[in-house]
């Protein structure tokens, strides 16, 4: 049973992330709007706030069937456990971040944004390292 949790702990995480990943790109699409161009706009916010809403369902997936194997099973038990410590805090931030960008859409959809196309480009590129980190710490377990 251990294995069949961990592997779609890993399935709905890789889920997760994608969706963190294409959520900013949007924000990127809709900060190069042209301010006459409503339909544009409005199926922007839709695409966002649909794959908001998809994210925030795949994360409390991911998150829970995390905590089976942490608590259920006890992983990360059997080592020195920094790396989990690490990992965990990581898993922290990423939350941290996909309610950030539930901040980011609802000032888009106010028209508050006040951030360029440039800023949301390097903000897209958070959860890709934060990804490969987690990755290391739960693989290599380097402390």
């Amino acid at each position: 049973m251990y294995l069949w949790i961990k592997a779609f702990h890993i399935v709905f995480v890789a889920s997760w992330f994608a969706g963190l990943f294409y959520l900013p790109r949007i924000f990127v699409n809709l900060a190069m709007v042209p301010a006459d161009s409503h339909a544009e706009r409005e199926r922007l916010l839709l695409m966002a706030l649909k794959l908001y809403r998809f994210t925030n369902m795949l994360s409390g997936v991911a998150i829970l069937l995390g905590l089976v194997l942490w608590l259920g099973f006890g992983a990360g038990r059997f080592a020195p456990s920094h790396w989990l410590h690490a990992k965990l805090a990581l898993v922290v931030a990423v939350i941290g971040y996909q309610h950030y960008c539930r901040k980011l859409l609802r000032d888009f959809e106010l028209m508050a944004n006040r951030r360029s196309h440039r800023w949301y480009r390097v903000f897209n590129e958070a959860p890709v390292l934060v990804l490969m980190a987690i990755v290391v710490l739960a693989v290599v377990k380097p402390f």
